[in-house]
């Protein structure tokens, strides 16, 4: 018989555990797969819920912008006959006008008040006469807190605003046609741009508001012209470096009045507004003009040139304090003054070498208090300090007069063996005789450039011993304060650092106007 094979259990029981092993670990390696992909899945839905959300937002927003403008649209429409028939009672009354204003004496006299001053203007745009409104505007430079209140309501009298402001100032802009120009009457820049201001109000849309002025085509276009023309006389005026400040404060209101902005443009807007940045309206016309985007480079560029000041104006305007920190910008601008000041000091060559960084040194601590208080930073940085030392040099000033007053010496005669100073050294207010011939200006140190954005700069300590007093009986040739935004008298001030453009000498009030109607600067229009 054969023998019968016998399966010993324990291989049995060892190959079902092995089984049993197996499955196991392919159900976990099943759950941890389903885990997966379902947590992914769940990823995808929850992403495609916020995608959707979002979407839905921005539906409703935009549905939302589109009912407003749509709304906006059948208003204007709806109003478009009642305005045509305002505009047309309104030529009427200003053609009635003008016929009893030419019916009147030449000779009536208004008197010189506020009323005697509004009624001559608005006989002047009654009667669409420029060439006397322009003459009697720039006869009265010393009092702009009037015009500028009163020659909005005065153009309202005019057939046509936009065509009786271009021809007031087509004598000087866009190109000066006076034949006889003399230095107190050469620049009217200041009258030129109040106009501009002016017409921004009268030509707002009553819908709109200032973002798109109320300008016939015909208007547009010659502005337009006007733009190009001055852009063309650049070469004459000696290129960018060269156009006086004045000129381009006409330039780029006339741009930002007339809605004739270009894009094309844009980098000759920019070279143009930091080559007069000193002037407290640039910035509001750099937004207008669309340099929005650009404002942190240009802000940038002003600091590198030692325009700390005008950097700070320009970082209020956009509200870019967080990148461009105000305290520390004062206190390098005051670091970089200082600097400055003691260079001319060690001048041996200028005879006037102190009453020069005295001024400079004014200057600078005028500017910085005015920014502080204007933008509340006293306690981040208090100007007590400041103030002292502006006390001080101030104080020089009086004292130096007093001693020019006391009767001078004699000259010292040969006979007596000493050298004979100049004829006129003792009744000069400097007493400082130089051996070396005086040189042709005053010698500016160029302040060190900043490579980077100034962090961290110590706190600047004026108590220190002052520079000597000899200081002059002449004022200094500053930029006073004016209630006005604009002076017929403002000039750019002499640089601190080098050949870039320095803040100005007493840096004028930034923001805000004068009593009166304030120009509404609007937002960039691009044609």
């Amino acid at each position: 018989m054969g023998s019968v094979a016998i399966t010993d259990p324990g291989d049995v029981f060892q190959t079902s555990f092995d089984d049993f092993q197996r499955q196991t670990s392919l159900m976990t390696s099943c759950s941890l797969l389903w885990k997966e992909l379902s947590d992914q899945f769940s990823s995808l839905e929850q992403d495609l819920q916020k995608k959707s959300e979002a979407l839905k937002e921005k539906i409703q927003t935009l549905n939302h912008k589109t009912k407003k403008s749509l709304d906006v649209l059948e208003k204007r429409e709806v109003s478009i006959d009642g305005n045509v028939e305002q505009a047309l009672v309104k030529v009427e009354e200003c053609k009635e006008a003008a016929l009893k204003a030419f019916q009147k004496s030449g000779d009536e006299e208004f008197g010189d008040g506020e009323e005697g001053v509004l009624l001559k203007l608005r006989s002047f745009c009654a009667k669409m006469d420029s060439e006397g409104f322009w003459k009697f505007v720039t006869a009265k430079k010393k009092e702009l807190d009037k015009l500028r209140s009163q020659i909005p309501l005065a153009l309202s009298d005019c057939i046509d605003p936009p065509k009786f402001i271009m021809e007031a100032i087509s004598e000087v802009f866009p190109v000066d046609k006076r034949v006889e120009k003399s230095e107190r009457s050469n620049d009217l820049g200041w009258a030129c741009v109040l106009l501009l201001e002016s017409l921004i109000p009268v030509v707002a849309d009553p819908i709109f508001g200032n973002s798109r002025p109320l300008l016939p085509p015909r208007v547009k276009e010659r502005a337009q012209k006007i733009a190009e023309a001055w852009k063309e006389s650049l070469d004459q005026r000696g290129g960018i470096e060269n156009v006086k400040t004045p000129d381009v404060h006409t330039f780029l209101q006339h741009l930002v009045t007339f809605a004739v902005v270009s894009k094309e443009d844009a980098d000759l807007y920019r070279k143009l507004v930091i080559s007069s940045a000193w002037r407290k309206q640039m910035p509001k016309l750099a937004v207008s003009l669309g340099l929005g985007d650009k404002m942190a480079e240009m802000i940038e560029e002003l600091i590198n040139k030692g325009q700390q000041v005008d950097a700070v104006h320009f970082t209020y305007e956009v509200g870019l304090m967080d990148k461009f920190p105000p305290v520390p910008l004062l206190k390098a601008y005051l670091k970089d003054s200082r600097k400055a000041a003691n260079s001319i000091l060690e001048d041996r060559n200028n005879s006037g070498r102190a009453a020069l960084a005295g001024r400079k040194e004014q200057s600078a601590l005028r500017a910085v208090i005015k920014c502080i208080e204007e933008y509340k930073l006293e306690a981040e940085f208090p100007s007590e300090s400041l103030r002292k030392r502006l006390e001080q040099l101030e104080k020089a000033k009086p004292e130096k007069k007093k001693a020019a007053a006391v009767p001078a010496n004699k000259r010292t005669r040969a006979s007596n063996g000493g050298p004979m100073p100049p004829a006129k050294a003792g009744r000069l207010t400097n007493a400082y005789v130089s051996s070396f011939p005086a040189p042709a200006g005053p010698t500016f140190i160029r302040s060190p450039s900043h490579a980077q954005y100034p962090a961290g700069v110590p706190h600047y300590s004026y108590d220190r011993p002052a520079p000597p007093a000899l200081y002059g009986s002449r004022s200094p040739s500053a930029v006073r304060d004016h209630p006005y935004a604009y002076s017929p008298e403002e000039t750019a001030p002499p640089a601190i650092a080098g050949p870039y453009p320095g803040a100005p000498v007493n840096y004028p009030a930034y923001g805000g106007y004068g009593n009166g109607l304030a120009p509404g600067y609007q937002q960039v229009y691009y044609r």
